[in-house]
């Protein structure tokens, strides 16, 4: 197992360490509920530095990321970012990820922990364009600084005006001291807030300032898993769970991030696939009783007919009732359809609902 630069910090705070993607991870400190409930309505920071950094640079680095991503990255520009997928040749899904545009001819790209070498074999093995690639994953911490007061917690550690980096744009600048850090809005709590990007030899003095300038805010470290709680009642999709190698984009929902303007790995079949219809989807559904749906759970019908499978569940802590993900014939799919979780051999009623589950 590896480990991020903050390891310490996180023993030292009586954080429960658990392996995930290969890293060992602060799960939580003082309890799921507690801190997902200090993200949605203060501030909270997550050290996510097991995320994967790749850099790609020169004259066809963005002919290479339209021809591996499946969003059309030419709409870019210096200061922006997007979320995207990299579609393998079956139909499924490599990855998904986040585009940076760093420079005209120079590109980052943040890949899933899990994923860094599978993602940096499958994008060397399409760069036949020169393009030069660098895998800084071990170089780079990553912080997410996610919540309502985040902007108003930190904005004494930099000179940038934090409030005006609009979602999913970033700025390199000042921050706690250094230079030359990425300041992004690109979050995955749905509670507003930014992360930033820095060296490993910078991020514990970073760390060190960012509890400081919190302190009158009420900051807290947040764990793994109160980023899936607060993941998951957004409806964002989590590789492993709710994509992976067999689940296509269109139907996973990101239809909007697949973009047809353009060629692109396996475009052709995904393009047929959203002309004829997918035979499957990724629903969203809220349990109509007091109960926990749980990833791999039994998805039925009224008649018991299993239907499908549980990608990602919880109780909801912002809202105290079970919600879930997992995919359904299209017949089951619509708004409002009635559907059944397994659990314990007992087939509880669900209802198909519209995402986001968490409305503020």
């Amino acid at each position: 197992m590896k480990n991020t630069a903050l390891i310490s910090v996180h023993e030292n705070l009586g954080a429960k360490i658990l392996p995930f993607a290969g890293y060992n991870m602060p799960i939580l400190y003082e309890g799921v509920n507690a801190e997902h409930e200090t993200v949605r309505n203060g501030v909270g920071v997550f050290d996510v530095s097991h995320m994967g950094e790749f850099f790609l640079k020169g004259p066809k680095a963005l002919d290479l990321i339209q021809k591996v991503t499946s969003n059309d990255a030419s709409t870019l520009i210096v200061g922006k970012a997007q979320y995207s997928c990299l579609p393998n040749n079956e139909g499924g899904i490599v990855d998904d990820l986040i585009v940076y545009k760093m420079a005209d001819e120079e590109y980052m790209l943040i890949v899933n922990a899990s994923n860094i070498d599978k993602d940096w074999d499958w994008i060397s093995s399409h760069n036949d364009l020169g393009v030069t690639m660098e895998n800084r994953s071990e170089e780079y911490s990553l912080l997410a600084i996610q919540g309502p007061k985040a902007v108003e917690a930190m904005q004494s550690l930099s000179s940038i005006d934090l409030s005006a980096i609009a979602y999913y744009h970033f700025i390199v600048g000042d921050f706690a001291g250094f230079n030359n850090v990425i300041i992004s809005a690109t979050g995955y709590t749905g509670s507003g807030g930014f992360e930033i990007y820095c060296k490993n030899e910078q991020v514990e003095a970073i760390w060190n300032k960012v509890f400081e300038a919190g302190a009158t805010f009420d900051i807290k470290p947040i764990g793994l898993a109160a980023r899936d709680t607060l993941r998951l009642e957004m409806g964002f999709c989590l590789y492993g769970n709710d994509i992976n190698d067999t689940t296509s984009p269109l139907e996973a929902g990101l239809g909007w991030i697949t973009k047809f303007t353009k060629e692109f790995t396996n475009s052709e079949n995904l393009k047929k696939q959203k002309e004829n219809g997918v035979a499957r989807k990724l629903i969203a559904f809220e349990m109509q009783e007091r109960s926990v749906p749980r990833h791999d759970y039994e998805i039925v019908d009224s008649q018991g007919n299993v239907i499908g499978i549980v990608t990602s569940g919880t109780m909801s802590p912002s809202m105290n009732v079970g919600i879930g993900l997992g995919y359904v014939p299209t017949s089951f799919s619509a708004l409002d359809s009635d559907i059944y979780i397994r659990i314990r051999k007992n087939d509880v009623p669900a209802k198909v609902v519209k995402l986001p589950f968490y409305k503020k």
